[in-house]
């Protein structure tokens, strides 16, 4: 029985085969009946299941080929961010940011957008330069930034070819030091949301609605070097909104124990040791989990969060923890920050998939007609409703088309958004 990561998805797949090349991978494209990709299981839906094969990218050989000069490196799709991000240290290299869990892998992460957090900072696929597939037919593809089709071909859920490589951007490295500050006043947060934001180079705030006058947590990630001036200004907003250090590290779920939880008390160090949670040894999170994500336009957020504050009495007994996060603007099709400054809400549940999915469409009525849901976690809207919200969805179903015409790597997700 294999289950994706969380444990509340059974794959339904009549086989699961893990290909040690390129052309093992083309062999498994090339068979009878439908396949789809399947990378680290961090998806809480069926976006990655199929009742024909599901195709294992963990076996293909790692490749870490970078080129300092150029700013690029090249990577296999299938290597997971915690097994890059010290290659990349170790060349003296980085990358702008990364996702709260490292645990992830690099295609899986960019074909969803998957993102960590920062007002100046896109998504992890906005880092991509290139990206290289092989089709149902066995075709090899490269899309490169700048190609026509390029910012169809990198958010592509699966749906156009498994992806053997990508190109990403990269620069020297830097440290990072992390802080936590308890108890901010969601009053003064709201009151001007974008000075809360930019209190550092990624910035999150936690909260499990158990009160709705603060927020249990903000975390504040600053990139060094950071000069006196600007921490005292940052001090003076924290001050203003309430917010105390924390005097010991702190997990997001008030509760947990913080060991699986990444460096904090403003100790500096590498940008791969700060920028996520969680540490790559530990559970990330809490485990048995279900995670749900909303991403709403900036100038829609304090209105999507005073939303969330009027339903605090409904979510609480669902929820672990609620994270809310920044994301800038990029210009790929299918990426929830498509043309538009994001702020992410996002809802790690408890495991209760009834309760919870019978609560989504209040909420999801709660929220801005313009929120886009993150494709790997889970949400009730329609197909329909999910593709009005994508302005070139209906460009990428054409690619889709183009790249797949017999309808290979279709499933029942991708069939509920008529692709």
């Amino acid at each position: 029985m294999e289950r994706n990561w969380a444990g509340n998805l059974e794959y339904r797949a009549a086989r699961i085969v893990h290909p040690r090349s390129v052309d093992e991978l083309r062999e498994a494209l090339s068979g009878d009946g439908p396949v789809r990709l399947l990378g680290t299981r961090h998806t809480f839906n069926d976006l990655a299941d199929t009742e024909g094969t599901l195709i294992a990218t963990d076996a293909l050989p790692l490749e870490v080929e970078a080129d300092a000069a150029a700013g690029a490196v090249r990577v296999s799709g299938g290597i997971r961010y915690g097994d890059l991000a010290p290659r990349l240290q170790e060349q003296g290299l980085a990358l702008a940011n990364l996702a709260s869990l490292p645990h992830i892998s690099v295609a899986g992460a960019v074909a969803t957008g998957t993102h960590g957090s920062g007002d100046r900072i896109g998504s992890l696929a906005s880092a991509v330069r290139a990206v290289e597939l092989v089709t149902p037919a066995g075709d090899a593809m490269r899309f490169a930034r700048g190609d026509a089709d390029f910012a169809g071909a990198v958010v592509h859920l699966g749906a156009v070819g498994a992806v053997t490589a990508l190109e990403l951007d990269v620069e020297p490295t830097y440290d990072v030091a992390q802080s936590v500050h308890e108890s901010p006043s969601w009053d003064a947060i709201l009151a001007d949301l974008d000075a809360t934001t930019s209190l550092g180079t990624s910035v999150s705030v936690f909260t499990t609605w158990q009160r709705t006058d603060v927020a249990d947590q903000l975390w504040i990630k600053q990139r060094l070097p950071f000069d006196a001036d600007a921490a005292a200004r940052r001090d003076t907003v924290v001050a203003g909104l309430g917010a105390r250090p924390a005097d010991l590290p702190r997990h997001p779920i008030l509760g947990m124990p913080a060991d699986a939880c990444t460096v904090q008390l403003g100790e500096p160090g590498p940008w791969f040791e700060r920028l996520p949670h969680f540490r790559l040894e530990f559970t990330p999170s809490a485990g048995e989990e279900l995670q749900s994500e909303y991403l709403v336009p900036r100038v829609a957020a304090v209105a999507a969060i005073e939303a969330l504050r009027g339903l605090a009495d409904r979510i609480a007994p669902l929820l672990l923890v609620t994270e809310v996060r920044t994301v800038r603007r990029d210009d790929l099709w299918l990426s929830p920050a498509y043309d538009v400054d994001v702020v992410a809400l996002h809802f790690t549940w408890r495991r209760n998939e009834p309760a919870v999915r019978a609560f989504l469409p209040t909420l999801e009525a709660a929220l801005p007609a313009s929120a886009r849901p993150h494709w790997g976690k889970i949400a009730t809207l329609s197909g329909d409703e999910v593709r009005r919200r994508f302005p070139r969805f209906d460009d990428f179903a054409a690619l889709r088309t183009r790249l797949d015409p017999g309808g290979r790597l279709r499933n029942a997700y991708l069939e509920r958004l008529g692709l």
